[in-house]
């Protein structure tokens, strides 16, 4: 697809969908990949390009988004990524369920260096990562697992679950706390980052399936609950927690992303949309999709601007937030 062609599919996306609340001059953009790739999750690079995974392909792809244009690396055989980060060195570091292994990508030349988990763990289905200040790499694996892994020694570790199945999400605060949820545990957990053990903190809603978590400015750990369809938060520092239910008839809260504002978005399958939700004032934005089916499983971003992937249209999607406040 060229540049002209590429302006004219997205001329007529570039605003907000009427007939939800707007605080603001919201924009949003569509590229389209390759249809049947299998999008799922994607995060931002500092060049300003962005980072996919295509778990349908085993590739792991890099936008452009000036052009639309995009490159795709694969793997390896039997691939099937999952979630991506970028790393202190700036490359982007996958969970790798596929191949039950850590990979890591050179942006410069898009070679692919895997860590494998031990033989024990090949069952992990590996889920998302995130680095944490001093530079480790935590994981999750939704058979019961989590872990962590040292990219100057190449040391890994992995530990089992206090509740078993169900570690999904995984966040990292600003001072440096490492917190995941279990969507099958219908819990959040804290990491001891030195000695590896987790401790469970229970939500307010029962079997309410938390799904992703993200922490916010202050700390303060905002979670997706899939089966109650809630937004949650909870603040370490009180042990405090507050709920809301997302707008709308049986919402389904899967993905969670805290900007830079400490605005709230999420998306929300039964609503074919992504949901923004400022806390000051209790209140939601809906964007809805143009396609039926968008099922975003994934939600990150940079100042200005909140992404994520259409896994159901094999579509990336850009909200632009500059000018809302």
């Amino acid at each position: 697809m060229n540049r002209r062609q590429f302006l004219a599919s997205t001329a007529a996306l570039l605003v907000a969908r009427p007939g939800f609340a707007q605080e603001g001059p919201f924009r949003m953009r569509y590229y389209p990949i390759s249809p049947g790739i299998g999008l799922h999750d994607l995060t931002p690079a500092r060049d300003g390009t962005i980072w996919f995974t295509a778990q349908g392909k085993g590739l792991l792809g890099r936008l452009d988004p000036r052009d639309g244009r995009f490159k795709t690396v694969s793997l390896g055989q039997g691939a099937a990524p999952h979630g991506v980060t970028i790393g202190p060195d700036g490359a982007p570091w996958i969970t790798e369920g596929g191949q039950n292994a850590i990979a890591r990508v050179d942006p410069s030349d898009l070679s692919v260096t895997l860590f494998r988990l031990p033989e024990r763990f090949a069952s992990a289905n590996l889920n998302t990562g995130v680095f944490d200040k001093d530079g480790t790499y935590w994981f999750t694996g939704q058979s019961g697992y989590y872990g962590r892994l040292s990219p100057k020694t190449g040391e890994m570790n992995v530990f089992k679950a206090p509740k078993g199945v169900g570690p999904y999400g995984i966040t990292v605060t600003p001072k440096g706390d490492v917190w995941y949820a279990s969507l099958a545990g219908s819990h959040i957990a804290k990491i001891d980052r030195v000695g590896g053990n987790a401790t469970v903190v229970e939500p307010p809603t029962p079997n309410q399936g938390s799904r992703r978590v993200w922490s916010d400015s202050r700390g303060r750990i905002w979670v997706s609950e899939w089966n109650s369809g809630h937004v949650a938060v909870h603040d370490p520092e009180d042990g405090s927690w507050k709920t809301w239910k997302l707008p709308g008839e049986r919402p389904r809260a899967y993905a969670v992303y805290v900007d830079d504002k400490d605005k709230v978005w999420l998306t929300d399958f039964s609503a074919n949309a992504i949901v923004r939700f400022d806390p000051a004032i209790e209140k939601f934005n809906v964007f809805a999709s143009d396609k039926a089916n968008a099922n975003v499983r994934q939600l990150d971003g940079r100042p200005g601007e909140v992404w994520g992937c259409e896994s159901g249209n094999d579509r990336i999607v850009m909200i632009q937030t500059i000018a809302a406040g």
